[in-house]
């Protein structure tokens, strides 16, 4: 295995596709002095409004600023939040070429109104979650195989937004030749990801996945367990200030340990899960080792985590903390 040193040298250049729900996060930023006479809300007077990259995209912002090159593959509608979505990916040096229009559906954006302080008001979702189209399904399941073409790493980022269908998971494994898939899931149906490599679920969702409560390490470690059953993959329990549980099957053995938590400071837990996911397939795709790679997201989950909204570590920075 590759020494976690030598890891950041060969981040830069290397491939992973990302495929997944792709997002488009809208900030509307303001200053709270009152309370609306009409009804018990603040009035929020605007300042300014910001666009950020979600879901999916977000993953492959996180690979970009490790100065990974990601290919990502999602579904946009032909709406004003696809172009906006597609200026963000192209300000980020991501390209938008292997995203499919559906013009039946929205593109999904998430408009949150936040004050100075970063406290969210309300949040209001533009999305559709029902099935795809049978063409959007058969478009994507290709996009997915050109992307893991050449892949070193490939993301499923699965926000139930309905690019992740089992056609899709399918597609993406077979064409993996080898290389590790690494799952963000949401879906509780765990059976649905067998014959990826990794899957990274946050403590809530190893409980829907394997309907256990997770209060202990024994809990996790259970929890763990159950879901490599299934599966037969490695598994990777998030769990915020707890820090991560791993049980890793790429051995001749199960391999289980903790991973305490680094965060100093905890801000806003939105996005931690792409860090990890997209920091675990680049660290995988250069040669770590799975608890190496664990341990490195771990740091980049801790940064993150200290920032508002969606945010992304740099190669250099995550390097500093370590």
């Amino acid at each position: 295995m590759t020494s976690l040193a030598s890891v950041f040298d060969l981040l830069p250049g290397t491939t992973v596709a990302v495929i997944g729900d792709v997002m488009l996060d809208h900030f509307l930023i303001g200053r709270v002095d009152r309370i609306s006479p009409e009804a018990p809300v603040p009035v929020v007077r605007f300042e300014r409004e910001e666009y950020r990259l979600g879901g999916a995209a977000n993953v492959a912002a996180n690979v970009r600023m490790l100065e990974g090159v990601p290919v990502l593959v999602g579904c946009v509608g032909a709406d004003d939040a696809a172009a906006g979505l597609r200026r963000a990916l192209h300000d980020r040096g991501i390209t938008d070429a292997h995203l499919v229009i559906d013009e039946a559906r929205p593109t999904t954006r998430k408009v949150r109104v936040v004050t100075t302080r970063n406290q969210q008001v309300v949040r209001l979702d533009y999305e559709d979650d029902a099935e795809l189209a049978h063409t959007t399904d058969q478009a994507l399941r290709a996009a997915a195989r050109h992307a893991a073409l050449g892949a070193k790493a490939i993301v499923l980022s699965d926000y139930r937004k309905g690019v992740i269908t089992p056609g899709v998971i399918a597609a993406a494994v077979a064409a993996a030749a080898g290389a590790p898939v690494v799952v963000d899931p949401k879906v509780p149906d765990a059976a649905r990801y067998v014959g990826v490599t990794l899957l990274t679920p946050n403590h809530h969702e190893a409980e829907l996945m394997t309907g256990t409560r997770i209060v202990t390490p024994d809990d996790a470690r259970q929890a763990a367990r159950v879901l490599h059953r299934t599966t037969q993959a490695s598994v990777l329990i998030t769990w915020g200030e707890h820090g991560m549980w791993l049980l890793d099957a790429s051995g001749p053995s199960l391999v289980e340990l903790a991973i305490p938590a680094t965060a100093r400071e905890v801000s806003d837990v939105t996005g931690a899960g792409d860090t990890v996911v997209a920091t675990l397939a680049l660290a995988l795709a250069c040669g770590a080792s799975l608890s190496d790679a664990a341990r490195l997201a771990n740091h980049a989950a801790g940064i993150v985590v200290g920032r508002f909204g969606a945010a992304t570590v740099g190669r250099e920075e995550l390097l500093r903390t370590l």
